[in-house]
């Protein structure tokens, strides 16, 4: 336990840590910020300001997937600075040892698995080629957005420029566009 004395009173930094876990634990729940509070007795104010210094951004929930990148490090880079909350990236490697990895009934569930997680998206952003955009836009009720790597089908790795991604990134939490393709 880690204490910190602080003028004649001696904190506890796990208490701190355990209530703040608290807070953010009801809040994702969906609890107000009177409730937790009222819960915890602390003042509402004081949950709106932890929210307010820990905030990365509001809007819209952004997914990002996309396949065969070379450079997928450096757009996941890019995608995490801006706060998107899920990203698939793959190179054309793991995209292989995925679909011969395991049987077609593993692979298919995974694949469900990934749309059901996809669905709670309002902005999902599919790297790739024009196949796996129409495919996303049909299963998915987000907003799909394209940004498009090659023609189908890609079998080697390509490179996506960054700045054009972040760009990209900060137009759609800006506004959501009109065209679904960027």
């Amino acid at each position: 336990m880690i204490l910190i004395r602080i003028g004649e009173k001696i904190i506890s930094r796990a208490k701190i840590e355990d209530a703040l876990q608290q807070i953010l634990e009801l809040r994702a729940a969906g609890f107000s910020q009177q409730e937790v509070a009222g819960r915890l007795g602390l003042d509402r104010t004081f949950i709106s300001r932890l929210e307010t210094l820990g905030e990365v951004r509001k809007g819209k929930r952004l997914a990002v997937i996309g396949f065969p990148l070379r450079n997928k490090e450096e757009i996941g880079a890019v995608a995490g600075s801006r706060g998107v909350e899920f990203t698939w990236l793959m190179d054309e490697k793991e995209r292989w040892e995925l679909v011969r990895g395991q049987s077609a009934i593993d692979f298919f569930n995974l694949v469900m698995e990934k749309i059901t997680v996809l669905q709670h998206f309002d902005v999902i952003i599919i790297i790739g080629s024009r196949k796996w955009f129409k495919i996303a836009e049909a299963l998915l009720d987000g907003q799909v957005l394209f940004l498009e790597l090659g023609s189908s089908p890609i079998t080697e790795d390509c490179i996506l420029d960054p700045q054009c991604f972040a760009s990209v990134l900060d137009q759609v939490m800006a506004q959501t566009p009109r065209d679904k393709n960027i």
